[in-house]
């Protein structure tokens, strides 16, 4: 695993950023005091998660409407139409928001 230091844990509640790690996009969100993350890209549609919204536990795809828990990837609203988001490990450390990625 190799960890990358996005910048500042400063997020707002329920605030949601996209990150460009390498070749690599995360979606990050803080949700009841804990950051989340999973792949930026939908799988469906191609779509930014990242210019989505929160609701609840979910990332809503702003293209079409598919929520993907923010702890397990997992296609909540339309199993079937679209493969589950691959998720990312994340730390603060230092009040740095940390994420480990497989080595390539």
């Amino acid at each position: 695993m190799t960890k990358i230091k996005l910048g500042p844990a400063d997020f707002a509640e329920r605030e949601m950023r996209g990150y460009e790690v390498g070749k690599r996009n995360v979606c990050i969100a803080k949700i009841q005091g804990r950051y989340k993350g999973l792949d930026d890209w939908c799988n469906h549609a191609g779509c930014l998660l990242s210019g989505g919204r929160i609701e609840d536990n979910t990332v809503v795809c702003p293209c079409h409407e598919v929520g993907f828990d923010m702890d397990s990837g997992q296609n909540v609203t339309s199993p079937g139409v679209c493969d589950d988001q691959p998720t990312v490990q994340l730390s603060v450390e230092d009040g740095a928001l940390v994420v480990d990625l497989p080595d390539a």
